[in-house]
This record gives structure tokens, C-alpha cells and sequence, in this order.
């Protein structure tokens, strides 16, 4: 690449991951998605990040699907289409299971893979310009059931049938009726709202944050019962620095400073 796809900037405890292929109007690419994979692991490293925004290098598209232009070379066969759809969905399930917090950040156009992004994120904040559609009955695809089943826990199974079998367009509006999107703002309110919402997601406990999320994600990966594993994170919560502090800043009567 001549350029980085995806930029990483961090500021005050929190990544922002710019989509920058406005050319392409942000299509994913195979090496984009290669590249998120990698900027992702970066930031699950850096204990210093506590949130992420998800958003474009500008405001007129967050990702208007994949680069179609590959699919003639990239999944022309089954044994291309499956490596190519292992790369892809492998960055989607690391920003699915990322361990913080993250808020897609959503302004014009996000199609099938830019709805997909966004359906990865923990929070989908748009602006009043936002259309939504995945398209995979016009390109004679099948979607698939990862990125299928968070769209049916997300807005159910009639209205996913619908999306997917029309591949029609919603606007930002539509979209929050049916639950694909938490807020919609004015186009020049919605980064100052995402970005309020990232520093209020910083001042929260990271221990909290992390172990809810792991919980809630084995929930929605059809665990009924306490695991092991869920059981010691659970527990260990207990001896975390961020509980001595949390507990402590309420006898206080003050706000909490977890480190």
C-alpha cells in the first residue's frame, strides 16, 4: 500500500481507527481487513487504551462494503472465497471480542461489510445522513452466520429476512427503530457526542468493563451457565485494584479513580 488503509491514532486513552480509502469510499479491502487484524492486536496490547471509535478519515461514507473489485480474483473459487472469508471474518470477530469498549462511529453510507464493522462494535452512533443496507441478494452470495446471528440478536430474525433478502437501504432514522443503531445526532453533533461517550467509557472501571463484556458475549454465544473461567473472572474482580477503589471512592462519597 502507498499508503496506510486504516490510520491509528491514540489521544487521551483513547484509539481512534480511521478507515482512510476515500477513493474506494472506504471498501474493504483483503489487505484492510489484514490490516485491521493487526492494528486491533496492537491495541488489545496497550494497557494504556481504554476505549476505541471506529469511524472514517471523512464524513461523507463509513464504509460502503467490500472492494468488489477483488472478488473476481480474491473468491472466484471455493478455496479462494474461503480463505478470503477467514481473513475477513477473523479481523470482524477480533473487534467483536476486543477486550474494550468500542463505538462505531457511522457517517453516510455503511453497506454490508461497513454494517458489519459496525454491527462488531459495542455501540453504533450515527449521523442523520446514515443509510444502511447489506446486499449479499444482489451479488448472489450467502452471508455469513456469524455476522448473521449478531444482526439477529441485534434487530431479530423477520427483520435481518428482510434486509437480507431485499438488500434494500434504511436511513439512520429506520435504523434506530429497529435497534441496528443506539443514537442518531445531527452530522455536526456526532463526533462530540461519540467522543463524550469514549471519555465517560475511560472513567469506568477496566475490569468491569472487560469482564461484563466477556460475560455478555458468552451469553449471546449460547452459554446458560457459569464456566470455569467465568467463574474466576468473576471472583477475581473481587481482588482487583479497580474493586479496592471503587469501594473506597463510595465510603468517600467521591468519584472513582480507577488506574
Amino acid at each position: 500500500m502507498s499508503k496506510e488503509d486504516i490510520i491509528l491514532k491514540i489521544d487521551n486513552k483513547i484509539a481512534t481507527l480511521f478507515l482512510n480509502k476515500p477513493e474506494k469510499k472506504n471498501a474493504m479491502s483483503l489487505s484492510m481487513y489484514q490490516l485491521l487484524l493487526d492494528l486491533l492486536s496492537t491495541i488489545e496490547r496497550d494497557e494504556s487504551i481504554k476505549a476505541v471509535v471506529i469511524r472514517s478519515v471523512n464524513d461523507s461514507v463509513f464504509a460502503a462494503g467490500a472492494d468488489i473489485s477483488e472478488f473476481i480474483e480474491s473468491r472466484s473459487t471455493k478455496e479462494k472465497a474461503k480463505k478470503y472469508n477467514d481473513s475477513a471474518l477473523g479481523a470482524i470477530d477480533k473487534l467483536y471480542r476486543l477486550n474494550k469498549p468500542t463505538i462505531a462511529m457511522i457517517q453516510g453510507h455503511a453497506i454490508g461489510g461497513g454494517v458489519e464493522l459496525a454491527l462488531a462494535c459495542d455501540y453504533r452512533l450515527s449521523a442523520d445522513d446514515g443509510i444502511f443496507g447489506i446486499t449479499p441478494s444482489k451479488l448472489g452470495i450467502v452471508y455469513n452466520l456469524a455476522s448473521t446471528k449478531r444482526l439477529i440478536d441485534t434487530i431479530g430474525a423477520p427483520k435481518t429476512k428482510d434486509l437480507l433478502y431485499t438488500g434494500k437501504f434504511i436511513n439512520s432514522e429506520q435504523a434506530l427503530t429497529m435497534g441496528l443503531v443506539h443514537e442518531v445526532y445531527l452530522k455536526r453533533e456526532l463526533e462530540e457526542n461519540t467522543y463524550n461517550l469514549a471519555r465517560r467509557l475511560v472513567t469506568s472501571s477496566t475490569v468491569a468493563i472487560s469482564g461484563t463484556k466477556t460475560v455478555i458475549q458468552a451469553v449471546l454465544d449460547g452459554e446458560n451457565e457459569e464456566t470455569e473461567e467465568l467463574e474466576q473472572l468473576i471472583l477475581d474482580s473481587f481482588e482487583s485494584d479497580d474493586y479496592k477503589e471503587g469501594i473506597q471512592a463510595f465510603l468517600s462519597k467521591r468519584a472513582p479513580n480507577f488506574k
